[in-house]
């Protein structure tokens, strides 16, 4: 793993040769891609309608089935528009995003015990990422590497470029509390499933979900700042990366207990985010999964 901090400017030809394509041609390449994926794939299909009924009982299905759509739409987007991020520059960056809540950010930074940024598959957050990271400092961000190595070398040496160090999120750890002890800044996504022996069942759109109890773990134990931080596209194409205010952690003493509350805490900020914006959240993602009669039987 690159040092953090330490910038490595892409130089894969896979990179040189997408930004040939012109970006708005780009997306609606990348787009119609998406499109002919829905319908494809009547697996996935399924999962992000499902996901999205259970989530919004309440709308007809035609709202859901526009949901599911644009949700594949803004993923798209997302791929489409990352190579760009190796365009980006203090100069250039009010074309593309803005950033509120940077007070917030910076005043966590002060208090030397590093940062722990928390947000989702949501939006563009590697926009976000890039412009965090351009107009502050360099930092980390906590992911799952790539089962395809090409991929993988290309988007981290993508990230990279602006400042932002990829870290794998397997055995993390050890290495995030010694970043946080040097007073770096520190950034999961934490809406994915997890297995029920790596996380905690909370309530997330009325639904039991295994989220990952490591964030809270990280800021119990080491009194570091959490902050959640999450860009979302605006009607014309910009972004917005809005950072919240510090998370009134609970320390009541007990561990398990704690862990509990500041994990539900955690989940239901995503939840606020995602009932303000449900297309720009991933739903084909299979969230609900891992099910709590799992964990009922771990011990047999």
């Amino acid at each position: 793993m690159a040092k953090a901090g330490k910038l490595v400017k892409p130089n894969y030809f896979v990179i040189k040769l997408v930004r040939i394509i012109p970006l708005r041609l780009r997306k609606i390449i990348v787009v119609a891609l998406a499109s002919a994926f829905y319908h494809v794939s009547l697996k996935h299909r399924l999962i992000a309608i499902h996901n999205i009924a259970c989530s919004f009982p309440e709308k007809p299905l035609k709202d859901i089935i526009k949901i599911a759509k644009e949700s594949y739409r803004s993923f798209a987007l997302v791929a489409a528009e990352f190579c760009d991020v190796t365009k980006l520059t203090r100069d250039n960056l009010a074309g593309y995003i803005a950033i509120e809540g940077l007070d917030h950010y910076t005043a966590a930074c002060k208090k030397n015990k590093g940062v722990l940024l928390f947000g989702a598959h949501f939006g563009n957050w590697e926009m976000g990422n890039a412009a965090l990271a351009i107009t502050t400092k360099p930092f980390v961000f906590i992911y799952r590497v790539l089962d395809n190595s090409f991929l993988e070398k290309n988007i981290t040496a993508v990230r990279a470029s602006c400042g932002v160090t990829s870290l794998s999120k397997e055995k993390a750890m050890r290495p995030i509390m010694r970043l946080l002890k040097k007073g770096e800044t520190v950034h999961l996504l934490i809406d994915q499933n997890v297995a029920w022996y790596d996380g905690i069942f909370v309530d997330f759109f009325g639904r039991q979900a295994c989220a990952t109890s490591g964030l809270a773990l990280l800021a119990l134990h080491t009194d570091s700042p959490v902050l959640p931080a999450f860009t979302h596209r605006l009607p014309d194409g910009k972004y917005l990366l809005e950072i919240g205010r510090e998370v009134e952690m609970i320390r009541s003493g007990n561990r398990d207990q704690d862990i509990l509350l500041n994990t539900t805490n955690f989940t239901k900020t995503i939840e606020q985010q995602v009932r303000r914006r449900p297309e720009q959240w991933f739903w084909v993602h299979q969230r609900w999964k891992t099910r709590p009669c799992q964990a009922k039987y771990k011990g047999l």
